[in-house]
């Protein structure tokens, strides 16, 4: 998922590059027009010719660092906790997505020419002030502008860059157009790759090939620079990779996922969605994975996983109301978690409307008190008709 389920994205980018779909504009109320729908992004459409995820598979880097372009939609998706030593505490969140428009290469000779569409998505919250800064970017993998390689781990989007060795560190380089901030981190690698699903075989829904290729890397060490109002912070932290590929579609009745990464300060990592249902129920491909502070993991079956809504937050942007604060819990494991967002208001208000942040951890692991930080990612609310 994105975070794993925003893999959403990138498949409904080509419709909306296109035109194929009707967006409000960042900033418009939802009462304007309709905006984008993840979840219908992913419902149905034509997979024919496309590479499909049926089966477990070998991975191997620097090659699955980098494109997948025989399928139809991937993500990078990178989120972080970092925090300066003047007390400075900040959350950030960087994504590139690919969608393509069709399985071949168009029969056609030209700089502009491509099958490939790019999506990117930059967020920097900062604690202290409460200021969540956005943007939202467009490109065709075509004429330098984005793109991936497959001999060594490079992807961007115009100047936003993730790049490094085959066996890390990692650089990322980011900044807002308007000049508000951006980040410089270097990326350490941590903990080796958590193969969700079966051996990396993510399955999202009941028919062969709904499915997807996903890796996470939960504990990064981070280091390097924030840059917000004209300065820059010497900051370090942790951060949450994760990588999908696929040729998809969600099932009938799914509106919409919740989807939580955690790191625990005894070591451990909890990853957790789950999909909503029109009906209510819960999903049977909700899925969790549990990572020992040795790096070992375990799938979680969603019976041994409660998420109980303690509050709400209602946007100010056309009134969406979205669950802000959580009781997690995993007895299995004597896990009971609080999760809260350390800043309210992390809606993205781009084409897909939704809330992604950071959120602060407290409760108890195995009976003593445990600390931690994670990230949210909330999809399908405004859609769904989610507003007061």
């Amino acid at each position: 998922m994105r975070g794993p389920f925003l893999f959403l994205l990138g498949l409904g980018l080509a419709l909306l590059v296109w035109g194929a779909w009707v967006v409000s504009r960042p900033g418009d109320a939802l009462e304007d027009g309709p905006i984008l729908s993840a979840a219908g992004a992913l419902m149905g459409g034509d997979t024919a010719g496309y590479a499909r995820a049926l089966a477990p598979r070998p991975f191997r880097f620097p090659e699955d660092h980098g494109p997948h372009p025989d399928y139809r939609t991937e993500w990078w998706y990178l989120t972080g906790h970092l925090d300066g030593e003047g007390g400075e505490a900040y959350g950030f969140q960087f994504t590139l997505f690919r969608s393509a428009l069709a399985p071949v290469s168009p029969d056609r000779q030209s700089d502009w020419s491509t099958r490939q569409l790019w999506m990117g998505h930059f967020a920097l919250t900062d604690v202290r002030s409460g200021v969540h800064l956005q943007e939202e970017r467009f490109a065709r993998g075509a004429a330098g502008l984005a793109g991936g390689e497959t001999t060594r781990f490079r992807v961007w989007l115009e100047d936003w860059v993730l790049e490094g060795d085959p066996d890390f560190p990692l650089t990322l380089v980011a900044a807002f157009a308007d000049g508000e901030g951006g980040l410089a981190l270097e990326v350490a690698e941590g903990k080796p790759p958590v193969l969700q699903g079966d051996r990396g075989l993510s399955q999202k829904g009941p028919e062969p090939g709904n499915a997807s290729y996903y890796l996470s890397w939960t504990r990064m060490p981070l280091r390097g620079t924030v840059t917000l109002g004209g300065q820059t912070t010497a900051v370090s932290g942790a951060g949450w990779m994760d990588r999908e590929w696929s040729t998809s579609a969600l099932g009938e009745g799914q509106v919409g996922w919740d989807w939580f990464s955690i790191q625990l300060s005894d070591g451990r990592e909890l990853m957790y969605f789950e999909l909503r249902r029109e009906d209510g129920t819960l999903d049977p491909f909700n899925h969790g994975v549990w990572v020992e502070a040795d790096g070992t993991y375990r799938a979680l079956d969603p019976a041994e996983v409660s998420l109980e809504v303690t509050r709400t937050w209602v946007s100010p942007r056309g009134g969406t109301r979205y669950p802000a604060g959580w009781v997690l819990r995993v007895p299995s494991e004597g896990v009971e978690l609080t999760l809260t967002p350390r800043v309210a208001d992390q809606e993205m208000d781009v084409s897909f409307r939704y809330w992604e942040g950071a959120l602060e951890v407290s409760g108890t692991s195995r009976g003593a008190p445990v600390t931690g930080r994670g990230y949210a990612e909330l999809t399908g609310y405004a859609e769904a008709g989610g507003r007061t």
